[in-house]
């Protein structure tokens, strides 16, 4: 289709043709349109990464997952793209730097025993476990698991996009695949989806309030962690721990709950 033929389509027009047709020259149209939220994603990625990891780096990470969101996209769920591609983009650049894998062996070794204790002992507890409790079960002092939270948040790449996990590498389920549907789905399947959607949403409710709220704050407020520091009167390195550990212990608790579900 010529360029001059979608000057005058609406943005819903422009998916709708898209959708129907695959035409490369749409797919140009919505890359350009769309470019800039990649390097707004990876400019936020940025904030608190090692000095060894360059923005264009993430930028490039990320325009794969614009051209995944682009592909993936249905305007007929009524969800902005914008808000489904920055999660896809953030995944895309998430994925990437994992596959690089930079973070030293000792702390994603620790970072492994940390989620093994908080998944024993929520399991045990039927709550979430607090600090102390984790450092005692951990037979640490609460100093020393505070210092070892700081060196995993420091190097530790942890999203809502892998939290879904098992601990078998061959068996990850991300939030974004979960609640992702496709028109070949069976009814079983699409239940199945639904309760993992609704045991999701229940897990991050029965988060501790600030961690709850950072998740709230960084993924769904689209703010930077320098920005909800400001917003919660704590130092951005403080928001760091808070996040990396909620989501130690979301994906602690889903995997303990996931037995019983799929």
């Amino acid at each position: 289709m010529a360029e001059q033929q979608l000057a005058g389509k609406t943005e819903e027009e422009l998916w709708q043709l898209y959708r129907d047709s695959k035409d490369p020259a749409i797919r140009d149209r919505l890359i350009r349109q769309y470019s800039p939220l990649v390097k707004y994603v990876a400019g936020k990625v940025a904030v608190g990464m090692p000095q060894n990891v360059e923005f264009d780096d993430l930028v490039g990470y990320g325009v794969f997952g614009l051209f995944d969101a682009i592909e993936k996209f249905d305007p007929n769920k009524h969800v902005k793209f914008k808000t489904y591609a920055v999660t896809r983009i953030r995944g895309a650049i998430f994925d990437e730097l994992r596959s690089i894998d930079w973070v030293p062996r000792s702390v994603r070794q620790k970072t492994r025993e940390v989620e093994q204790v908080i998944r024993d002992l929520e399991a045990s507890l039927g709550r979430a476990a607090t600090d102390q409790e984790i450092a005692n079960a951990m037979g640490v002092t609460i100093k020393d698991f505070e210092k070892t939270m700081m060196k995993i948040s420091g190097t530790s790449i942890l999203s809502l996009n892998d939290v879904w996990y098992t601990g078998d590498e061959s068996d990850n389920v991300s939030i974004a695949d979960s609640i992702e549907s496709s028109p070949s789905l069976n009814p079983d399947v699409i239940v199945e989806k639904d309760e993992i959607r609704r045991v999701i949403v229940q897990s991050i409710q029965e988060l501790p309030e600030k961690e709850k709220k950072v998740l709230v704050l960084y993924y769904y407020e689209d703010l930077t962690l320098k920005e909800i520091g400001a917003i919660l009167k704590v130092t951005e390195s403080r928001i760091s721990q808070l996040h990396t550990r909620a989501i130690m212990r979301l994906r602690a608790k889903l995997t303990n709950i996931k037995k019983g579900i799929l």
